[in-house]
């Protein structure tokens, strides 16, 4: 059996494999199969006699996890099925319930959404008595993620004058008393929020010494993958954990680090072999998934970065296509030039929908796609858009559950109190959450004993609220003995839910009740998937898994969406691959974002970016920019991206579309393109007046301009330009003829050109 699996990796695969103690860093290029390494080592390691229960292994999916777990059953046998194998999220939470009386939570905790954490936020703010459009909850989530990844707690927060500091010049200087009440509303109410999950871990191992060594003694051999996007809080606690035995195998790529806005440093893998000195280093540089032109490109495009650990990506792959450069003047042409470019590709190379990609830097671009594709009748979705368990209908049929399982979970029972409606009104509800801040209690607690709490209710609220409270008990009564599909069917009929949901024989209401019915229909495949072995799967089992679903595991491919181009975020495709990629929107301060240009590390993980969405690619990729796009309701001029120029020429075949002989434009893409097959032209350039080449134009160049004159030009020259006028050099760079001038004109524009292309005359 070891013959058979190690047989199928090559050298620095199995070397890495057969390498099972002491820390191991293994560096994985872009489709280097770093998947198959993972799972063959545990495999590895079970084959040494290791028992499945000491290997801890995390994942970047949930849906990763799985298909590793099954793969590596088939090779080594049901003995797999006692991995600790999951997300950091998932693993950890699955630690804390079995350790949660440290911690003085219930075995039993929820997990809030965010949705549910920006309820909360909302309700502190407004009893608070406090402005929330300068306390925006989406703000404050974000800040309180961002110190509960840094393990900073209320209290360090308040001995911390630079944290206060920082909020009062935000004019927020109540954070602090949001912070800690956001916390104590948490703590009350039986939930944790996803942060918290590693922020308990960090804590539980921090301050039980006997639960650290316990955990230290049982995890012998820990694995992590994408490394490169971990945080400090995930450092933190893989650093207690492994400090006993130092089997700790890191797998990752520097430059596939791309997660700097949710807290992911890259110094964590950058440092790693500082942080244990006897690390054994494996670089993974083969690539199996493109061809050698996109690989190369790629590499060169990379090595711009100073932050990196040095390796050289090579396949033996075919050469293939040449990177395509599609140029739009209006972002709506682009849209179009993209929608043309995959319905010709469709016929010419026989490809499916499924194999075309559209990336883009933001959300926002995706209108004028959507419009394009929808024109020319090419079906598509949007992976990463509001998901399943987002829904109206499916949230709140899943407070039922969540009540179920946790009744002092707050946001779940103000959800649906009163929904369907019961008699239980705003005032009765506001009374009772008074009452419950004035005690210190839950209002799980102050509903459940009414009557000692001497409320002004009248007698039917107070008579409906114990129905109410009835109801949820019989439900958890039935949670030990009923299976998740049966309780949640008993629970969506019982509720009256179901029945409100039929009654609305609107085409919404229909679709609604439809999406309940998907909702059981999950819980019923859940239930018939169970391990016949292992625990009756019941409803908190169930909704744990919901609870802690990662985008990429809600946005799995079905059968319905199984042929549609994808359109998505280059942040949502990471992990993703696709014969044919398009990378739109490359243009000056959208990619590069403007927001991420003010330091060199901010642009090198731009262009870490830029290179994800690069090597998603398969068989061919294809690079977008228009000159003028809509922007916060105007049309503003664009220049094209400077990762554009990062490409050499040899990796690109043309230039396709709109055809700028404006130095001011050509400047920032120095390379003489070819035009062809462009859609026809629907209006011309209001900046130049020059045409769009149409359809089916023989393929042609820009006309040659004699500038052998300029080879001298220095700065401090004097020059003058038939449209700006008279101006000053300011700065030279490279050398002619693909030189750039940087020039301040009397009119006070300053232009950046290329001396190939410029139209200057010397004065002095």
């Amino acid at each position: 059996m070891e013959k058979d699996f190690l047989d199928e990796l090559n050298s620095e695969q199995r070397a890495a494999v057969m390498c099972t103690e002491g820390p191991v860093m293994i560096i994985a290029g872009a489709g280097s199969g770093k998947t198959r390494v993972l799972t063959y080592r545990v495999a590895q390691l079970m084959n040494n006699g290791v028992d499945a229960y000491r290997i801890l292994s995390l994942t970047f999916t949930n849906k990763a996890a799985r298909e590793m777990k099954e793969r590596i059953i088939n090779l080594i046998g049901h003995s797999a099925r006692d991995l600790w194998m999951g997300t950091f999220h998932s693993t950890f939470a699955r630690l804390l319930r079995r350790e949660a009386d440290k911690i003085g939570y219930p075995v039993n905790f929820t997990i809030y959404d965010t949705d549910d954490s920006k309820s909360l936020l909302k309700s502190i703010v407004k009893e608070l008595g406090l402005n929330d459009a300068a306390y925006k909850a989406s703000s404050l989530l974000g800040r309180i993620s961002t110190l509960k990844t840094m393990l900073i707690s209320p209290k360090e927060y308040f001995g911390d004058l630079q944290y206060m500091n920082e909020d009062r010049a935000a004019r927020r200087e109540h954070f602090g008393q949001i912070y800690e009440t956001y916390n104590k509303r948490l703590y009350k109410a039986g939930a944790m929020d996803f942060d918290d999950i590693l922020y308990h871990t960090n804590l539980l191992l921090r301050d039980n010494p006997a639960v650290l060594l316990k955990y230290q003694d049982q995890f012998r051999y820990i694995m992590v993958d994408e490394y490169q996007d971990t945080n400090f809080s995930q450092y933190m606690i893989l650093r207690q954990l492994a400090a006993r035995h130092q089997n700790i195998c890191v797998v990752g790529d520097d430059a596939q680090s791309i997660y700097a806005f949710r807290g992911a440093n890259i110094q964590n893998i950058l440092n790693f072999q500082k942080h244990y000195p006897d690390t054994q280093v494996f670089k993974l540089e083969q690539n199996y998934r493109s061809t050698r032109n996109i690989v190369n490109a790629a590499n060169q495009l990379i090595s711009k970065n100073r932050d990196q650990l040095k390796k050289t990506v090579w396949t033996s792959n075919e050469e293939g296509e040449r990177i395509k450069i599609l140029r739009a003047f209006t972002d709506s042409e682009e849209g179009r030039q993209i929608a043309q470019a995959i319905f010709d590709s469709r016929i010419s190379k026989q490809a499916s929908n499924k194999e075309f990609a559209i990336l883009y830097r933001t959300n926002a671009q995706s209108r004028p796609l959507e419009e394009a594709l929808r024109k020319l009748n090419i079906p598509y979705r949007i992976y990463g858009g509001i998901s399943f368990y987002q829904r109206k209908e499916i949230k709140d049929l899943m407070a039922y559950f969540r009540l179920t399982i946790n009744p002092h979970d707050e946001e779940a029972l103000r959800r649906v109190i009163n929904y369907p409606q019961r008699g239980i009104g705003d005032t009765s509800l506001d009374k009772m959450i008074v009452a419950a801040g004035d005690n210190d209690v839950s209002l799980w607690t102050v509903m459940e004993n009414i009557a000692d709490f001497n409320l002004p209710l009248q007698s039917r609220a107070i008579e409906k609220v114990t129905e109410f409270i009835t109801l949820i008990k019989s439900f958890t009564a039935l949670l030990p003995t009923y299976n998740a599909h049966k309780l949640a069917e008993y629970i969506a009929n019982t509720s009256g839910l179901m029945k409100e949901l039929y009654n609305d024989r609107t085409p919404e209401g229909i679709n609604r009740m439809e999406n309940i019915q998907e909702l059981l229909n999950g819980l019923k495949d859940f239930v018939e998937k169970a391990d016949p072995e292992g625990q009756m799967p019941t409803l908190n089992l169930f909704m744990e898994d919901v609870a802690l679903l990662t985008s990429e595991d809600i946005n799995e491919d079905d059968e319905r969406d199984a042929d549609k181009v994808l359109l998505m975020t280059i942040h949502a495709a990471k992990g993703l691959e696709f014969n044919y990629v398009f990378i739109a929107g490359l243009e000056e301060n959208l990619f590069p974002s403007q927001m991420a240009i003010t330091t060199r590390e901010e642009l090198e993980e731009e262009r870490r970016l830029f290179y994800v969405a690069l090597t998603r690619a398969k068989k061919q990729a294809s690079l977008s920019y228009s000159i003028s796009r809509y922007r916060y309701g105007n049309s503003l001029s664009c220049e094209p991206s400077r990762f554009l120029e990062e490409i050499p020429q040899e990796f690109i075949e043309n230039a396709v579309g709109y055809s700028p002989q404006e130095e001011t434009y050509q400047s920032s893409f120095p390379k003489t393109p070819k035009v062809f097959n462009v859609a026809p032209p629907v209006m011309q350039s209001p900046l130049t007046k020059k045409k769009l080449v149409s359809l089916n134009k023989a393929p042609s160049t820009l006309p040659p301009v004699d500038n052998s004159h300029l080879a001298g030009l220095k700065a401090g020259m004097k020059v003058e330009h038939d449209r700006f006028g008279i101006g000053e050099v300011i700065t030279m760079e490279g050398a002619y003829p693909n030189s750039k001038a940087t020039v301040m004109f009397q009119n006070g524009e300053k232009k950046q050109l290329l001396l190939r292309f410029a139209r200057l005359k010397i004065l002095s």
